[in-house]
């Protein structure tokens, strides 16, 4: 097997992962179950074993990061081909409690499954970037289209190089 080491850009992992329809749920253990259930995994993780870690990592310390949004993932990485990674955004069906620290309710889902830690924590740190973006909020916030959305990212990552 041969590895990369470039490591995919957020709109990459975004069109792979998906997303961006309200997913039904009265609380984060709700909403988690029925967004998960409703995803096309890859063949290197099921859908059980993805929920269970994710509501592990959820106990642990809740993943709302402020400003309307969770980023709920497993502690440890899921699936074994890296090039299978993905980021699935989606948005929820009412606001929620997830104990944000900032105490805001959660209106944004930005669920990550990595393949490793050293590509966990680099799609974490841009998602990290963006979310710091109150451009990136704005349209969150305002529930754009899928393909707003990932021409956005697109245009914010050629500025990159």
């Amino acid at each position: 097997m041969i590895e990369t080491t470039e490591e995919p850009g957020l709109s990459a992992l975004i069109k792979r992962g998906g997303g961006f329809s309200p997913v039904p749920g009265s609380n984060p253990q709700e909403l988690l179950t029925n967004l998960i259930r409703g995803l096309t995994l890859p063949r290197s993780v099921d859908a059980p074993t993805l929920l269970e870690a994710v509501l592990e990592r959820e106990a642990l310390m809740p993943t709302a990061i402020g400003h309307g949004i969770a980023l709920p993932h497993p502690r440890n990485p899921l699936i074994s081909v890296p090039g299978e990674q993905f980021v699935t955004i989606a948005y929820t069906g009412q606001d929620l409690d997830w104990n944000a620290l900032d105490g805001k309710p959660v209106h944004t889902v930005i669920l990550m499954v990595s393949a490793s830690a050293k590509l966990h924590l680099h799609t974490l740190s841009r998602i990290n970037f963006f979310c710091h973006q109150e451009s990136f909020r704005e349209l969150l916030t305002n529930r754009v289209s899928r393909d707003d959305f990932i021409r956005a990212i697109e245009e914010a990552e050629q500025g990159w190089g």
